[in-house]
C-alpha cells in the first residue's frame, strides 16, 4: 500500500493506468502547466499529459510496469514542489495593479528566428508586475508594451534574453529600420552562397562515400567554417535559450548539427564509424537559405509600411530671418516656417502662410485630384507640391503628423494578434520541447529495435530538423501585414487588427445618413422665417452661432453667411447638444438651433414653421429649425447629395446577404427620401446617440455581427460599440478615434473591398496552418521511421516557412 503523503497536489481519481490530481500550484497558471507537463513528457513512462487550467486539474496516463504508481506520486509532488518554489522566488503570482497612468512602448525586435522567439521574450515581459499587456509579433518583428516601466527596461529584459530592439517612434527611425533590414538580407544572402560554395563539395564527396583518408579530412575543413561561421548564430541563441531552460527553432537547428558534426570528430580520428560531415554542412546551407528566401518574402509583404515611411523627405528648407537652411526632417519643431518649392514632397503637416499651388494628396487620402492650397489651407506631410512655392508653419511633428498616424495605425493592425492566433501559439510554446522529447524517443526505439547506432542517431537528427514551429508562427501573422498593407493601399486603415478578422463575419451594417451615406457637402437652399428680422441678420445670427460647431449642417449655414458676405459676430455663450442642437448666445440674443424635438423641449412652439419643414423633407432636404429668445423664428431647408458610390455599395452588401438600415438623427421624409435613392428600405429616423448605441446592442444581443458607418461626434458610442466601427475619413476626429477602421475620403465603396479583403486574409490563414499543421504532422512521423534522409528533412523545414509567406502574398492580388 502507497504510504506516501502529497503535500502540493490531491488525488481524486485513480485506475490502473490513469490518474486525476488537482493542484493549487497550477491553476489559472498556464506557464507553470506548460512546465509541469514538459517534464513529465520527458518520461517515456507517462503516455499522455491532459490539463484545466481553470481548475488545476491534471490527468496522467502512465505504464506501471516502467514507472510504478508509488514513483509516480513522489515523482509528481517533487516535480511540483520545485515548480512552486521556482515560482515564489522569481516571479511569485500575484493580481497586478495600475494605479498610475499607462503608456504603450512600440518596439522593432532584432534576431528573432521563429515563432518560439517572440513567445519567450512575450513570456517574460508579461512576468514583469509593471507590464498590463505584452505582445511580440514575429511576422513583423515588432513588440508591444502596455504598462507601467520606461524604454529602456524593456530594451534590458529583451537583450537578456539575446536580442537587440530599436525605436520606432518617427519616420526617420522606421527608415533606418527598414535601412537596417536591406543590410539584414544582404547578409543573410553572403551567408547562404558561402555557405553553399564550402558545403557543396563536401555534399558530394559524402554521397560517393569515399574511403581516402585525405577526402575525409577535406570535408571535415569545409564542414567546419560553414557550422563554426555560418551556423554561429544557431549555437549562440540555443546556448543564450539554454541559460533561459527554455529552447526554439535555433535549439533544433544547433542540437542536430552539433551531434552529427561532434558524432563525425571521434569517427574521424578514428578512422573507423559513419561520418556525417556532409549532413551538419547541407543543414546549415538549407536552413540559411530558408532564412534568407524567409527575410524576404516577408521584406515584399511589409511593402504597404515601406512605400508610407518613404513619402516623408529626409530634410527640410527651414527660414529663419529670411535665411533658408537645410535641416533633418527630426530637427524640425513646431511653428517653423518651411519653404516648398515646386515639386517637392511637402517635410510635415502645417499650414500655408503664403503663396498659392496644387497639392497631391493620393498616397495619402486618395484623392486623384490635385488640391488647391491658399493661404490659411492646411497641408499634410508626405504629398507633393505643385507648380506654385509655398512657406508653410508647421503644426505638427514626429509622430503627431497624419502620415506618422497613418503608418502607426497600419503598424498596429500588422501586429496585432487575432483570436486565431492564440490558440497558435499555445501549441507552438510546447512544440519545440515536444519534438526534442520525441527526437530522444526516436533513437531510443532504433536502439531498442535493434538498429545501428548511426542509422538510430540520423533518424533522431532527422526528427530535430524536419520539425518546423516557424511555418505555424508565421501563419497568422504574415497573412495579416499582408492584408492590412493591402487594405492601406485600398484607402482602408484598419487600426484593430481583430476587426480585420470579425469584417468577413458582419451580417448587419448600420449606416448614419449625413456625411455618410451623403456626401457631407450640406448646402442651405431655402430659409423660411416668421421673424421680423431682416433675412440677413438672421442669417447671421444663425451662423456666427454655429460657427463653433463641427456638424456638417452648422458648417452649411455659416458657408451661407459667407455667400451673402456677412461678417460673423462673437458668440457670447455656446452649449450643444450632441445629435440635437444648439444653444448660443449672439449680440445679446439667446439662439436655439437643431431639430423639431430639441425646439419642442425648450418649450418652443413650431407651429408655423412645420408646413414649410415638411416640403423641405419630402424634397430631400434637412430642415434646421430656429428659434430666438424662446420664439419660433426660422427653418433652413438643407440639401446633401447622396454619395456617387453608395447605389453601388448598399446594392452590392445586400447580395453577399448583409443586412443594411439607416440610423439617423434626421427627419423620417428626409431620411425616407435618401434611402429610397440609394436602396435602404429598413429606417430608423430622429434617433439620438443613445438610440443609435442600443440599436447597435439590440442586434448583437440577437446573436449578430453588426458594423457602424457614421463620420460624427454623435456616431461615436455607436461606433466603438459596434463588432467593427467603419469613420469616414472626412468625418470628425472622435469618430475615427471611435472606430476600428477608417475609409479615406468617404468611399463607403470601400467597406465591401474591407469585408471582401478580411474573408480573403481568413481564408488565406485558414490555408496556412492547415499546410503548417498537415506538413508537421506528415514528417514528423515519417522522419521517426526512418524514411527521410537529414539533408532533405533540412530543405523541407526550410521551404516550409517560405511557402506560408508566399500563399500569404497572394492578398496583393
Amino acid at each position: 500500500m502507497d504510504t506516501h503523503t502529497p503535500t502540493h497536489y490531491t488525488l481524486v481519481h485513480q485506475l490502473s493506468r490513469r490518474i486525476r490530481i488537482i493542484s493549487p500550484v497550477l491553476k489559472n497558471d498556464a506557464e507553470r502547466s506548460t512546465i509541469f507537463e514538459i517534464i513529465l513528457k520527458k518520461r517515456p513512462e507517462i503516455k499522455k499529459v491532459r490539463s484545466v487550467l481553470a481548475l488545476g486539474c491534471v490527468i496522467i496516463e502512465f505504464d506501471p510496469a516502467g514507472l510504478p504508481k508509488k514513483n509516480l506520486f513522489i515523482l509528481l509532488d517533487a516535480v511540483l514542489g520545485n515548480i512552486a518554489q521556482r515560482q515564489s522566488s522569481s516571479h511569485a503570482p500575484h493580481k497586478k495593479v495600475f494605479d498610475g497612468a499607462l503608456q504603450e512602448i512600440d518596439l522593432a525586435v532584432e534576431g528573432m528566428s521563429c515563432a518560439s522567439c517572440a513567445l519567450l521574450i512575450e513570456m517574460v515581459l508579461k512576468r514583469d508586475e509593471r507590464v498590463k499587456h505584452a505582445s511580440v509579433n514575429f511576422g513583423t518583428s515588432t513588440l508591444t508594451v502596455h504598462g507601467q516601466l520606461s524604454k529602456a527596461d524593456v530594451d534590458e529584459k529583451v537583450a537578456g534574453l539575446g536580442y537587440k530592439t530599436y525605436a520606432m517612434d518617427t519616420l526617420s527611425q522606421r527608415r533606418n529600420l527598414i535601412d537596417k533590414e536591406h543590410l539584414r538580407i544582404a547578409e543573410a544572402k553572403r551567408r547562404f552562397i558561402w555557405s553553399s560554395v564550402l558545403s557543396f563539395p563536401v555534399v558530394a564527396v559524402g554521397m560517393a562515400m569515399p574511403t581516402t583518408r585525405w577526402l575525409h579530412w577535406m570535408q571535415f575543413a569545409l564542414t567546419t567554417p560553414v557550422v563554426f561561421w555560418a551556423g554561429r548564430s544557431f549555437f549562440i541563441k540555443a546556448w543564450r535559450l539554454a541559460k533561459q531552460r527554455t529552447a526554439n527553432m535555433d535549439s533544433l537547428i544547433a542540437l542536430g548539427v552539433g551531434s552529427a558534426y561532434g558524432y563525425s570528430l571521434p569517427s574521424l580520428l578514428r578512422r573507423s564509424g559513419h561520418l556525417y560531415f556532409e549532413a551538419a554542412a547541407a543543414i546549415i546551407s538549407f536552413v540559411l537559405l530558408g532564412r534568407f528566401l524567409e527575410e524576404r518574402a516577408k521584406g515584399k509583404a511589409g511593402e504597404a509600411i515601406r512605400q508610407l515611411v518613404d513619402l516623408q523627405p529626409q530634410t527640410a528648407t527651414r527660414i529663419t530671418d529670411d535665411i533658408e537652411t537645410i535641416v533633418a526632417i527630426d530637427d524640425i519643431i513646431i511653428d517653423d516656417i518651411l519653404l516648398v518649392r515646386p515639386g517637392e514632397k511637402i517635410p510635415t503637416d502645417g499650414v500655408v502662410i503664403q503663396g498659392l499651388s496644387t497639392v497631391d494628396e493620393s498616397m495619402v487620402t486618395g484623392e486623384s485630384v490635385p488640391v488647391i492650397k491658399d493661404i490659411g489651407n492646411k497641408v499634410i506631410g508626405g504629398c507633393v507640391n505643385g507648380s506654385g512655392v509655398l512657406r508653410i508653419r508647421a503644426t505638427a511633428v514626429g509622430m503627431d503628423t497624419v502620415l506618422a498616424g497613418i503608418v502607426h495605425m497600419v503598424d498596429q493592425a500588422q501586429s496585432t494578434k487575432l483570436p486565431i492566433q492564440k490558440q497558435v501559439d499555445k501549441i507552438s510554446a510546447v512544440f519545440v520541447p515536444s519534438v526534442m522529447v520525441l527526437s530522444a524517443l526516436t533513437m531510443g526505439g532504433w536502439l531498442l529495435a535493434g538498429a545501428s547506432f548511426s542509422f538510430a542517431f540520423g533518424n533522431a537528427i532527422t526528427v530535430l530538423l524536419i520539425a518546423c514551429p516557424c511555418a505555424l508562427g508565421l501563419a497568422t501573422p504574415a497573412a495579416i501585414m499582408v492584408g492590412a498593407g493591402q487594405a492601406a493601399r485600398e484607402g482602408i486603415y484598419i487600426r484593430n487588427g481583430e476587426s480585420l478578422e470579425t469584417a468577413a463575419k458582419l451580417n448587419v451594417i448600420v449606416f448614419d445618413k449625413t456625411g455618410t451615406i451623403t456626401e457631407g457637402k450640406p448646402k442651405v437652399t431655402d430659409l423660411v422665417k416668421l421673424s421680423r428680422l431682416s433675412e440677413d441678420k438672421i442669417i447671421l445670427l444663425a451662423a456666427s452661432a454655429e460657427h463653433n460647431s463641427e456638424h456638417f449642417l452648422g458648417k452649411a449655414i455659416v458657408a451661407y453667411a459667407r455667400e451673402h458676405s456677412l461678417e460673423l459676430q462673437e458668440c457670447s455663450y455656446f452649449q450643444s447638444a450632441t445629435g440635437r442642437g444648439i444653444e448660443a448666445e449672439v449680440d445679446g440674443k439667446k439662439l436655439l438651433l437643431g431639430n423639431h424635438d430639441w425646439l419642442v423641449d425648450q418649450g418652443v412652439a413650431t407651429d408655423g414653421l412645420l408646413a414649410a419643414a415638411s416640403q423641405f423633407a419630402e424634397q430631400g432636404k434637412t430642415p434646421v429649425f430656429m428659434a430666438i429668445n424662446g420664439k419660433a423664428a426660422a427653418v433652413f431647408g438643407i440639401a446633401d447629395k447622396a454619395r456617387p458610390q453608395a447605389i453601388h455599395a448598399i446594392r452590392h452588401l445586400q447580395k453577399l446577404g448583409i443586412e443594411t438600415l439607416m440610423v439617423t438623427g434626421d427627419t423620417a421624409k428626409t431620411a425616407h427620401y435618401i434611402a429610397a435613392k440609394v436602396g435602404i428600405e429598413t429606417v430608423i429616423a430622429n434617433a439620438k446617440p443613445d438610440e443609435k448605441l442600443a440599436i447597435i446592442r439590440q442586434f448583437q444581443a440577437e446573436g449578430k455581427n453588426v458594423g457602424m458607418i457614421g463620420d460624427g461626434i454623435n456616431d461615436a458610442p455607436a461606433l466603438a460599440a459596434a463588432n467593427v466601427g467603419f469613420a469616414i475619413g472626412t468625418g470628425t476626429d472622435i469618430a475615427i478615434e471611435s472606430a476600428d477602421m477608417t475609409l479615406v475620403q468617404g468611399d463607403i465603396s470601400r467597406v465591401t473591398s474591407a469585408i471582401q479583403l478580411s474573408t480573403d486574409t481568413i481564408r488565406i490563414i485558414k490555408q496556412n496552418l492547415f499546410w503548417a499543421f498537415a506538413y508537421n504532422v506528415v514528417a514528423i512521423p515519417v522522419a521517426s521511421l526512418g524514411k527521410l534522409n537529414p539533408m532533405i528533412a533540412s530543405g523541407a523545414m526550410a521551404l516550409s516557412s517560405v511557402s506560408v509567406i508566399v500563399n500569404s502574398l497572394r492578398l496583393n492580388k
